[in-house]
């Protein structure tokens, strides 16, 4: 099959969280399969800074695609970014939609064009095929590409070369829906008959995500239980109703590691390599990262906590703050990296200021940052709110480090509690988003951190964990071929 990808977001050239290793990693796997797979994404400021170490000079695959809107046309290149692991890249060219600072708004919001770089965006991934190669499918990713099928079944339905092609929608986090205006409907070329309570329109706005689920062929999203919980109120972000409809093309996929980036017996980024057999250089890799984050004296008995996560609601650092007082009594230093929401930057750094040496902060994403804390710290948080999958702990139980997690999503399907009789289990769970439940768990992580023999069982019961690509793209690879009989 022949496979385009259209995503927001692709490390190594842009990313803020798990979309885009998502991005990286799943192409080439299905790349592995004998598919022959592009990956689309928008030729940002950040994808140039990185483009230009490869190449200095933009290689144009289409050098101009004229996009209508309702009173003016935009014009945008199609930039190719050569051939990775099986994975041809292009970017999407249109400077005064990408050329900004961030790649969706700055820490004080969202910026208000998006509806329109999105749907240029989606429009010109359409085009470009028709010039560098029809796919049998389109595979569209969270609220800034559903547009894509919405497209295929409304202006491009009468199109000769485009009219049958497929396309799966993957909802990575139903937070995010892109809600715009009715006015967007008229902006975006779209019929009007597309604004109604059963297609586009959601309490009275444009909904793109549910635009896009009610028109791609099939729905995939990031767990078997993230796909449970999308279709209740309580995790449904008031999209369960329409999702409930499609329930039978709803499919739920762990989503995988590329562990050709993540692994401590390789990771350049890291002080000393070590393996499950041998995990002496686990403990020169926790001195690097508190070296990395200025601590001082720190006792080999004190547990090291480490969080790389994104700052909004989503990710319960308010909770962090609500357990901060009787958790730096405990006898631990906690290492937090991210950046995110204005509110939740502030009250980190409120708490490095409150708590200092016993929590640390970095504002900010750095990649090689990030994989010091995976690999440096004892134990990792993620109080989430709700995690649709998560990454992180998948990459915190290949280095030995031990998740703390909610009991939700993809957290509570990957990450087992560990059984004192039995020894097996990988990380603590706890289940309701409440202080003192996290605090608990922390707690009885920070008791068995003191018996070594037995924290090492329980970090290598992590490490034993495969979570690579390969099950997950059979999966992929399964829906993509129900789509393509359903299409023919």
């Amino acid at each position: 099959m022949q496979i385009v990808f259209a995503a927001s977001e692709c490390a190594p050239w842009a990313r803020t969280g798990g979309l885009g290793e998502v991005i990286r990693g799943l192409p080439r796997e299905i790349a592995t399969l004998g598919h022959k797979v592009s990956v689309y994404i928008p030729y940002y400021r950040q994808v140039r800074e990185q483009a230009r170490e490869q190449s200095p000079e933009k290689r144009y695959a289409i050098r101009s695609i004229t996009i209508p809107f309702q009173y003016y046309s935009r014009f945008a290149a199609i930039l190719d970014g050569g051939m990775h692991d099986g994975v041809q890249m292009y970017f999407v060219d249109c400077p005064e939609l990408f050329d900004r600072e961030s790649l969706y708004g700055t820490p004080s919001g969202e910026y208000p064009d998006n509806w329109e770089r999105f749907g240029l965006f989606c429009r010109a991934v359409l085009e470009a095929t028709k010039q560098l190669g029809v796919p049998d499918l389109f595979h569209a990713h969270d609220w800034q590409t559903a547009l894509l099928p919405v497209y295929l079944r409304t202006l491009y339905y009468y199109d000769p070369v485009l009219r049958n092609r497929g396309a799966v929608l993957t909802v990575h986090n139903a937070g995010y829906q892109g809600r715009y205006p009715a006015s967007t409907v008229d902006r975006l070329l779209f019929p009007w008959d597309l604004y109604t309570p059963e297609r586009a329109e959601h309490f009275g706005q444009f909904n793109c995500l549910k635009a896009g689920i009610v028109y791609a062929d099939k729905l995939t999203t990031v767990s078997p239980r993230y796909a449970e919980e999308l279709q209740t109120p309580e995790f449904g972000q008031t999209l369960d109703g329409v999702l409930r409809k499609r329930a039978a093309d709803l499919t739920g996929i762990l989503n995988g590691v590329d562990y050709r980036q993540w692994n401590p017996t390789h990771d350049g980024n890291i002080a000393a390599h070590y393996t499950p057999e041998d995990l002496t250089g686990k403990s020169e890799c926790r001195r690097d990262l508190l070296h990395a984050f200025g601590a001082g004296t720190v006792p080999e008995n004190a547990a090291v906590l480490g969080m790389v996560t994104r700052l909004t609601t989503q990710k319960g650092i308010d909770m962090i703050e609500q357990i901060a007082e009787p958790l730096t009594r405990e006898n631990v230093v906690l290492v937090a990296l991210g950046n995110g929401e204005e509110y939740y930057e502030n009250l980190l750094r409120s708490l490095a200021s409150k708590f200092p040496g016993k929590i640390l902060v970095r504002i900010g994403y750095d990649t090689t940052l990030a994989h010091k804390v995976e690999a440096g710290s004892d134990i990792f948080l993620m109080p989430s709110r709700y995690e649709p999958c998560g990454l992180s702990q998948f990459y915190a139980m290949k280095y030995g480090t031990v998740p703390v997690v909610r009991a939700t999503g993809g957290l509570d399907s990957t990450v087992d509690e560990w059984n004192p009789e039995a020894h097996t289990g990988t990380g603590f769970k706890f289940q309701g988003y409440e202080p003192q439940a996290f605090l608990a768990a922390i707690q009885r992580a920070l008791q068995l951190f003191a018996d070594k023999p037995a924290w090492q069982t329980l970090m290598r019961n992590g490490m034993a964990r495969d979570y690579s690509w390969a099950a997950p793209a059979a999966k992929y690879i399964e829906v993509y071929e129900q789509v393509a009989r359903g299409r023919n």
